[in-house]
């Protein structure tokens, strides 16, 4: 049995206690400065709010001024707080997690360096060890398609652990892994983290096929299907830039996060929402209302950030993606701008 600290009492981190306490583990799930009223909710016997499954009887629960006690004696941690976070709970907890020696992060997202750099999740954390003159810990970054209510549920789910380190990443995954809680170990993080994020991103364009259809009381799937298409070219093209593998994004880590958040995910849901009909501003709005993170949004201006300086004539290269932005922007007519993105482009002159 082991000590496993969870920074983060959102959805995720709530959910893989359920894994890690059939393992037998002792669990210390710590929340944010924003998770107290969700922590409340635990601490009275309810359901978490966000996957609506009760934590695990056993896991101890500890706020965000009791970090310290909830790093104690911890042989692993795991980073799963919103991107938007990722840098201070890391720089905070970083002493301790040196000391640990490894980090699993299931938090998604890109990083702009002070000159305006976009960077890879894993490459800025290991910055911020690197900056604080401390030993860099085996980072193994989490992906797969993996929603939180399924996992707190003890559905099969099938994950993906990617690292540079390939044994601190088998140990990780043997300590969490269940009959239903399976991982695939993989050495290429680099396309596992280009296609963590940018699916949120992809997602949108799925959920705006569906609004479609929400309208028309029709399906929209050839559109759909040529979304998802052009979407894995584009987040592969990406990941091969970076040195990854486009296999890594045709497999569970792309293609197969896409399929689960293009299904039901957040991002899904906004997109869904611009289709029917509301402008981006309301269905973001109206996102915000409900506690739902739209990790796609901001996603999305630093994924076109990151291809305009790495890529020549980006948008040509990856025009579903700056479609996506200019949705998100409310600029033009959001089916006529994602559909001249995926199709084909005409081989006749244009019907007049």
């Amino acid at each position: 049995m082991s000590t496993i600290t969870i920074l983060g009492a959102g959805a995720m981190g709530s959910a893989l206690v359920t894994p890690l306490r059939e393992r037998g583990h002792e669990v210390n799930l710590w929340g944010t400065w924003l998770d107290d009223h969700l922590l409340d909710a635990v601490e009275a016997g309810e359901p978490h709010p966000r996957t609506n499954v009760p934590v695990p009887a056993g896991t101890r629960l500890f706020r965000s001024d009791e970090l310290e006690a909830a790093l104690a004696g911890s042989d692993l941690v795991i980073l799963s707080v919103a991107s938007a976070g990722v840098e201070k709970v890391t720089e905070l907890a970083a002493q301790r997690i040196s000391e640990i020696g490894s980090l699993v992060v299931t938090s998604k997202g890109f990083v702009t360096d002070t000159d305006g750099t976009i960077r890879l999740l894993p490459d800025a954390i290991t910055g911020i060890f690197a900056g604080l003159s401390l030993a860099v810990p085996a980072i193994i970054a989490a992906g797969g398609p993996c929603k939180a209510n399924e996992v707190a549920a003890g559905r099969p789910t099938a994950t993906v652990y990617g690292s540079s380190n390939l044994e601190a990443a088998r140990s990780a995954a043997r300590l969490i892994e269940t009959d239903d809680y399976r991982v695939e170990v993989i050495a290429d993080y680099i396309g596992l983290e280009v296609a963590a994020p940018l699916k949120n991103v992809y997602a949108i364009a799925l959920g705006f096929a569906d609004g479609l259809a929400e309208n028309s009381t029709e399906p929209w799937h050839n559109l759909r299907s040529a979304f998802f298409a052009q979407a894995l070219r584009e987040m592969a093209d990406i990941a091969t830039d970076f040195g990854g593998e486009a296999a890594t994004v045709y497999g569970l880590a792309g293609s197969g996060d896409l399929e689960v958040t293009g299904l039901s995910g957040r991002n899904k849901v906004y997109g869904a929402r611009i289709g029917a009909g509301e402008t981006s501003a309301v269905a973001l709005q109206a996102m915000i209302d409900a506690e739902q993170t739209v990790e796609g949004v901001p996603a999305s201006g630093l994924a076109v950030t990151l291809a305009s300086q790495r890529f020549e004539s980006a948008e040509e290269r990856l025009p579903l993606l700056h479609a996506i932005r200019r949705v998100v922007d409310g600029e033009g007519d959001g089916q006529a701008v994602l559909t001249a993105a995926a199709l084909p482009r005409a081989l006749s002159e244009p019907l007049a």
